[in-house]
């Protein structure tokens, strides 16, 4: 295996694809943040090598689909000059002069003396094998359960994966084989053409010194669809075509921001992030039809296609409101097939992680309600708003709030509607509740911030439905997070059901592993701050503006209170700190621009600057905690462009500090916003003075109808950080004043 060497790349020989470095992040701390993943733009056709990670020596073979993101990958190609003997349905070996470009993949797999390239298309890919000696070659293609069919140069299946969906197969090779069949005690039998059930595999057998090229589609629908998806696709076509084609493509999507200025690493960490942006959802419409995960039916898409595969407790941060910004006809059709997911679900209710196999309602909240009401507040309103907050208020309402559960309200449920929290247990004290995950417990602290949020977002929705008196409860239900906060330490602590604090408490180390007792993934220090939709209120919880940046900054300050060895034990989620503030776990990443909140701007402009640089890198320990489909990364896109999502759900932006002098976002209608910062540089990181459109801007923060049709942003940078932004009128929204009584 050779060693891997991030090249540095300049301007004026590249264009935008070039910079993405699919590497970045391969490996961490704990965590496997990334994969070198190969795919068109949302496609459904996606692939990367079957290794347990970078470092590891040896390829399981090579996958011709992933199902879902890291978990499940569907059919293996192998391909050999070992004698026929010691077959197996995956050969395992080593590889070296590995090339992963986003549409394009080329390994040598040494023990087997054969070279293989990789192009995808949408819902196909062409596979071509170089094999170098004389001997005798073989292909040999495996379904992990299911069925293989060879006949002549066409090979078919299925194979059946998690929720008891079925992946279809169509396969051509570009050369009649000398022998094929099923692969029967390592050896191809000539006289069995299909193999079934575990480890079904096909073995077609070339000469030496060839070259075999593969081509193939995959169908969720069924196994004429496949073909289908083969004859509109990949017949007749050559690698170079589709891999050309691949990257134009990335050229045209990665290219809707164009950045000028910063370093060649800014650049490679921009793209490369942005890539990462646009590998989830993924579009599984075929030709007008898709299969529904909810009621594994196949529907008429209706012109808009169909997505899933969304982990929403990560994306609705800043994924999605990223698209929102540049690609708002996709954000629009990745919404209403929520709503279809809900739609053909018997119980109707909004999805939270929709997967190719189905909702795994991983995490906790109900957070797609942040991705509608973001959505509705920045002008997309091609869905139906009345649907989408019914299927909301059911998922809220009907499903137990509990973490990682599928099961209707409990009595959990109800003591949240009565009490406005959710009932810590002690330590020690016996779980009755039933849905309540024996691993992810009841995370106490965590849900009822995030149903407190949620339930704002639901009261934004039912406000532009004309839901008056809806809308009135939401919003006091959203400021349920303050029967959480400890005046005395402030800091979001749990209570019991007789509303008595959880003593004696540990705001590191409190909650078992992961905290889920309490928080989730994270200790107190980062549910400190997990008030999105109210920092406003917060600063008055916490005394007042000098109080709240004082605690902000103790959270990048404080030690972690043990050896690293201990923390990430009982943490190991909680990555990338600095102090006890988490750059690897997506609740922190509001974090840095709270001070914008409590008059002092420039605090955030450094925060950002050095958490980019300290943890996103070009290299492949570049990415400190999970990714997560776009989750990490829109903080860094956004981050790196100067500005920034806080509350989804409110069109409002906050601002950081830019890395690049100018950069340009394509939005809808031809339109481009324009963010300059001619002085910007790694030195010159804060605002001293903005113009908007023309007009002076002294505020850290716009909103979206400033930039909707259109704008120019232009900040005045310096290395030595003024008093700019910091009056007491400058500070960003917040939700509404609590209704009176």
């Amino acid at each position: 295996m050779t060693c891997l060497v991030i090249a540095t790349v300049t301007a004026r020989d590249t264009e935008v694809v070039d910079y993405v470095n699919p590497y970045m992040g391969n490996i961490s701390h704990l965590l496997k943040p990334t994969y070198p993943t190969v795919h068109l733009p949302y496609a459904m056709m996606r692939f990367y090598p079957n290794r347990g990670s970078h470092v590891e020596g040896k390829v399981n073979g090579l996958p011709l689909i992933i199902v879902n993101h890291r978990e499940n990958g569907c059919f293996t190609l192998s391909a050999t000059q070992r004698d026929s003997g010691k077959l197996h349905p995956v050969m395992r070996s080593d590889w070296d002069n590995e090339q992963v470009k986003p549409y394009y993949y080329r390994v040598d797999l040494d023990q087997q003396r054969v070279t293989a390239e990789y192009a995808p298309m949408e819902h196909s890919a062409i596979v071509r094998l170089q094999f170098t000696e004389p001997q005798e070659a073989y292909v040999l293609l495996t379904s992990g359960h299911g069925e293989m069919t060879v006949n002549g140069n066409q090979v078919t299946g299925y194979q059946d994966t998690w929720g008891g969906v079925r992946v279809w197969l169509y396969a051509e090779l570009d050369q009649t084989p000398i022998a094929a069949g099923a692969l029967k005690n390592h050896r191809l039998s000539p006289f069995e053409q299909q193999a079934s059930g575990d480890q079904a595999c096909v073995a077609l057998k070339f000469t030496g010194k060839t070259t075999v090229t593969l081509r193939y589609a995959v169908s969720y629908i069924g196994p004429e669809q496949a073909q289908r998806n083969f004859s509109a696709e990949v017949a007749g076509k050559s690698l170079e075509q589709v891999k050309e084609r691949g990257r134009k493509i990335w050229n045209e999507q990665l290219g809707k921001i164009l950045v000028k200025g910063g370093t060649d690493n800014d650049r490679a960490v921009f793209y490369t992030s942005l890539y990462r942006c646009l590998e989830r959802p993924v579009c599984i419409s075929e030709q007008g039809q898709y299969f529904c995960p909810s009621d594994h039916q196949v529907h008429s898409d209706e012109g808009h296609p169909f997505y899933t595969d969304d982990w929403l407790w990560d994306t609705y941060r800043a994924t999605h409101p990223l698209r929102v910004l540049i690609d708002p006809t996709r954000e629009t059709d990745i919404i209403l097939s929520l709503l279809r997911t809900a739609q053909h679900d018997p119980k109707h209710w909004f999805p939270t992680f929709p997967a190719v196999t189905g909702d795994s309602r991983r995490m906790n909240c109900n957070h797609g309600a942040a991705v509608i009401a973001d959505a509705w507040a920045k002008g997309l309103h091609g869905f139906d708003l009345s649907q989408a907050y019914d299927y909301l208020r059911r998922a809220i309402e009907e499903k137990t709030l509990a973490p990682w559960s599928s099961h209707t309200a409990t009595c959990l449920d109800t003591f949240y509607r009565e009490h406005g929290y959710i009932p810590a247990l002690h330590p020690g004290e016996r779980e009755t509740v039933p849905g309540v995950n024996d691993w992810e417990k009841r995370q106490a602290v965590a849900v009822t911030l995030g149903t407190s949020y949620d339930q704002w977002c639901l009261s934004q929705i039912a406000t532009a439905l004309g839901h008056d008196q809806e809308a009135e409860h939401y919003l006091r239900c959203s400021y349920n997070y303050r029967n959480l906060f400890n005046p005395a330490t402030s800091f979001f602590h749990p209570k019991d059901k007789d509303g008595q604090w959880i003593e004696p408490f540990d705001y590191r180390f409190a909650g078992g592993i992961g905290a889920r007792d309490y928080y989730d993934e994270n200790n107190g220090w980062t549910y400190r701050w997990d008030v999105q939709h109210n920092p406003g209120d917060l600063v008055s919880l916490m005394g007042g503006r000098d109080a709240m940046v004082r605690n902000l900054d103790q959270t990048f300050d404080e030690w972690l209170g043990t050896e690293r060895y201990n923390f990430y034990h009982q943490l190991p989620d909680q990555t990338g700190n600095v102090g006890q503030f988490s750059m690897g776990n997506e609740p922190s990443m509001h974090i840095p621009y709270l001070y914008n909140y409590a008059g002092q701007p420039w605090k955030t402009q450094k925060r950002v600057r050095d958490l980019v640089h300290q943890w996103f890198r070009n290299d492949l320990m570049g990415v400190p905690g999970d990714e997560d489909g776009g989750g990490l990364s829109g903080f860094v896109v956004f981050s790196m462009m100067g500005f920034y999502p806080v509350t989804p759900g409110q069109a409002t932006y906050n601002l950081g500090s830019p890395f690049f002098s100018d950069i340009r976002l394509q939005l809808t209608g031809g339109k481009t916003l324009t963010i300059k910062a001619p002085k910007a540089n790694e030195q010159s990181k804060y605002i001293i003075g903005a113009t908007l459109n023309g007009k002076r801007h002294d505020r850290p923060w716009f909103k979206h109808d400033d930039i909707a049709h259109g704008g120019t942003l232009v900040l005045d940078m310096s290395p030595r950080h003024s008093n700019w932004g910091s009056a007491p009128g400058a500070v960003p929204p917040s939700a509404k004043p609590y209704p009176k009584e």
